[in-house]
């Protein structure tokens, strides 16, 4: 009998051989996947603080509004208004001379008539002189002193807009003339000329600053 059988079995359950049964470990899953959450809530609190660190060192976050509102931050202010705008005068008020550098006759005084019907005060009505005379081309040219130049040529040139604009300096008078050139038909009608006029005088709108909100 073999000094592991048990007293009083007998031989019924001798164990024989030199190799034994050996039990196995249990596996320990349920370990690994506890150490696995721990390791990923432990990264994901490690990240949480790096980013807070950052914000803190560049002033991201809250402290970056602190600044105030619209702090870097694009405005989108329009352009700065301009001088307050010439009161432009109006049809009544701008004596006209009409001057025909043409060789057809008669054609001052019917454009003088025309302009008269329209609201113009008529000052001279003749020939151009020997400066303008056969030597305009185009349409006609528009002729006033200097100060007339943002006045009351603009308002004349609704009548005739293809008519080139010039300013005499040593003119000291306000009439302004409208030199006939061998280029001229007719004015613009007066429907188109009424347009013209009364889009130079609308009131311009006033560009304002707007502030885009962050």
């Amino acid at each position: 009998m073999s000094m592991l059988t048990p007293p009083g079995m007998g031989g019924q359950y001798r164990i024989t051989g030199d190799k034994y049964p050996r039990m196995k470990r249990p596996r320990r899953r349920g370990r690994l996947a506890v150490a696995t959450v721990v390791c990923a809530a432990l990264l994901g609190v490690a990240g949480w603080g790096s980013l807070q660190l950052i914000d803190v060192f560049t002033g991201g976050g809250k402290k970056a509004s602190a600044a105030g509102p619209g702090a870097d931050c694009p405005t989108g202010a329009g352009p700065s208004p301009s001088a307050s705008p010439v009161t432009l005068p109006k049809p009544g008020q701008i004596t006209v001379n009409v001057l025909n550098a043409t060789p057809r006759s008669g054609l001052a005084r019917r454009t003088a008539d025309e302009l008269k019907k329209r609201g113009f005060k008529i000052g001279v009505v003749g020939n151009a002189t020997a400066k303008y005379d056969k030597k305009v081309a185009g349409t006609g040219v528009l002729l006033g002193p200097t100060a007339s130049l943002n006045t009351s040529l603009p308002v004349l040139a609704t009548q005739l807009r293809t008519a080139e604009r010039r300013t005499d300096a040593a003119r000291k008078d306000t009439a302004v003339d409208l030199i006939l050139g061998t280029g001229f038909k007719e004015l613009d009608t007066k429907v188109d000329a009424d347009r013209a006029l009364a889009a130079l005088t609308a009131p311009k709108p006033t560009p304002t600053a707007s502030r885009k909100s962050c």
